[in-house]
């Protein structure tokens, strides 16, 4: 029975994504999540994950499209594949400059489960260099 509550913690915390809910997003995931960010470094902890939001969300307004969630037998692994539909707000350190362009990206997420079924770990995958032609870079 583990698997399908998993499923629907996934699913709550894209739709509190969608919703620009933060906070709900944050409540879904453990103290000390890992969280690896595409093509960088992996960020421990909530405050870390809440200070990547503020950013990304100065940076970008998304939305998660067409979302599919798979969870493995045991309950506590899922994959969410998914399109990233967003526009690129304020120029981003390290990245093209920024002038309200539109993108569209598939996107996967290897999420795994905590003791309490909580989100412990997120690990985004997208590929950058379409982004970057997409965006004019």
């Amino acid at each position: 029975m583990r698997g399908p509550m998993f499923a629907a913690t996934v699913a709550a915390y894209y739709d509190a994504f969608n919703r620009s809910d933060r906070e709900g997003m944050l409540a879904l995931l453990t103290e000390d999540v890992a969280h690896d960010i595409n093509q960088g470094g992996r960020e421990v902890g909530r405050a870390a994950f809440r200070e990547f939001l503020a950013h990304m969300d100065h940076c970008y307004r998304e939305q998660v499209r067409d979302l599919v969630i798979m969870v493995d037998a045991t309950g506590t692994r899922a994959a969410a594949e998914f399109t990233i539909e967003g526009e690129y707000l304020r120029d981003d350190a390290g990245l093209p400059a920024a002038a309200g362009q539109r993108y569209r990206l598939p996107v996967v997420a290897a999420i795994a489960a905590g003791p309490d079924g909580a989100i412990a770990r997120v690990s985004n995958y997208y590929n950058l260099a379409d982004w970057i032609r997409q965006v004019g870079g």
